[in-house]
């Protein structure tokens, strides 16, 4: 059985977060109370015109540059006619010859590039929600503006499709076109899966809206273990829609796939010709934003971990305000390791943007380099950790570590006069005395002492 050879290709839909629908006015939430964001065109009136929205204009623009691809100069929308429920005008406007963007790629976790076929531009239909023998339809959805990204089928197993999810996700997110709420529908994958013993593709199975990356991992698992057991049986495949059932890990036929389906595509006669020239492209690039792939390049040069780095890019606004300090010399371990401590601990407990807190970039700076060059301790920066998010001024100079060795001397001295038993038990290879010692020097001077001249003052003492 792994004589066979798998290949994925795969297609997201992702709802774009414009204010307005693709095509009328209405407001663009899915998520407020069922058919109130609906109007005349939603509903597909008789005599209503679409007007296409520039906001969704952009935003696509936006995710073709992220995806390295050719922008279309000229385009025109299309009408894909089909009856289903869900569709009130009884076909679809979307993007079949003239797609927004061509001939792109998106990098992988592992340096492996995964090309893009195509993104084309259309709008989502109302959703259907199926009760008891009846079906509910609620028009919020109805008319969402919509990106399809269609990748090439250059993925080769389970892992490198859900990291091109994942990393898809990152970037769509990070250029701010969607939220990217995959659990909420507002990104629904399409797996298409085949497999072969040569390079040419066998018959190819589509898994209809995933809902998960994980699940993409188990459809796949699932899929190549089925179409293999039955190649092996001699039986013949045949192309197909399945879906996936998440409580049984299976994936479920729907109905056979017709490659000579017609959906008598003709150009759209209510929507003009899309015209983009360079200033138009110029425009939105002054939106992009640094992407995931480029982030982790700069902070591994800089020396956080990768633990750090996967933290930061699950978290766009500390990694957006670590990213103000790329031009700084500071100490980027320290910096990120803060960040995502005690100072997460303290937005998630009071519930504030850290862009909202009085933590400036000159007070970063200096909180930094105190802890870098061993002038505070880690006690003394969790004590102050109120003041340097909400104080106006901020007094650290008061709290700075003692270097003065004499001081520290006397300090260590007395620690070790009063606790007797704790050096006999290090005397006699007790080394979890020694740690007790120096909690007990520190704790006398408050915290207040260069802890890494008075461990070399402790142990050298004890020695003696």
């Amino acid at each position: 059985m792994n004589n066979y050879k798998p290949t994925i290709g795969i297609e997201v839909h992702l709802e774009l977060n414009t204010n307005a629908k693709v095509f009328s006015l209405s407001k663009n939430n899915y998520s407020d109370v069922a058919n109130t964001n609906i109007n005349e065109i939603d509903f597909a009136y008789p005599g209503v015109l679409p007007t296409f929205n520039r906001g969704v204009l952009n935003k696509a623009i936006l995710a073709c540059l992220g995806l390295n691809m050719n922008i279309s100069r000229k385009m025109h929308f299309d009408r894909k006619n089909y009856y289903y429920a869900d569709l009130p005008k009884g076909y679809q406007i979307t993007q079949f010859r003239t797609p927004i963007g061509r001939d792109g790629y998106l990098v992988l976790s592992d340096g492996k590039k995964v090309g893009i076929s195509d993104i084309h531009i259309e709008e989502d239909t109302c959703k259907c929600l199926h009760h008891n023998e009846k079906t509910l339809l609620n028009y919020n959805r109805c008319g969402v503006p919509l990106i399809e990204i269609v990748s090439c089928a250059d993925m080769h197993s389970k892992e490198e499709a859900m990291d091109y999810a994942e990393r898809l996700r990152e970037t769509m997110f990070y250029l701010g076109v969607s939220d990217c709420k995959i659990e909420e529908g507002s990104m629904r994958f399409d797996v298409n899966i085949s497999v072969s013993k040569d390079d040419t593709l066998g018959v190819r199975s589509e898994i209809k809206n995933i809902g998960s990356i994980s699940n993409i991992g188990d459809a796949i698992d699932y899929e190549i273990k089925r179409k293999i057991e039955l190649l092996e049986k001699g039986e013949e495949l045949v192309f197909e829609t399945r879906k996936f059932d998440s409580s049984t890990n299976k994936t479920v036929f729907m109905r056979k796939k017709d490659t000579n389906n017609d959906y008598r595509y003709f150009p759209e006669p209510d929507i003009p010709y899309v015209y983009l020239d360079d200033e138009d492209i110029d425009l939105v690039k002054r939106d992009l934003v640094m992407l995931p792939i480029e982030r982790k390049d700069e902070y591994s040069k800089r020396g956080v971990s990768s633990i750090n780095i996967n933290k930061l890019i699950a978290n766009k606004e500390l990694s957006d305000y670590l990213n103000m300090f790329l031009d700084t010399d500071i100490n980027f371990s320290i910096a990120s390791n803060i960040l995502l401590g005690d100072i997460s601990s303290y937005l998630n407990k009071k519930r504030v943007s850290i862009f909202d807190t009085r933590l400036s970039k000159d007070r970063f700076v200096l909180v930094v380099n105190a802890l870098s060059n061993d002038e505070i301790s880690s006690k003394i920066f969790k004590d102050l950790l109120v003041s340097i998010m909400e104080a106006d001024v901020l007094d650290i100079d008061s709290y700075k570590q003692s270097d003065n060795l004499e001081e520290i001397e006397a300090i260590v001295k007395g620690v070790i006069d009063r606790y007797p038993d704790s050096v006999n038990d290090y005397k006699n290879g007790k080394d979890h005395a020694i740690k007790f010692l120096m909690g007990m020097c520190m704790k006398e001077s408050g915290g207040k002492i260069n802890p890494k001249k008075a461990m070399d003052i402790l142990t050298k003492l004890l020695n003696k």
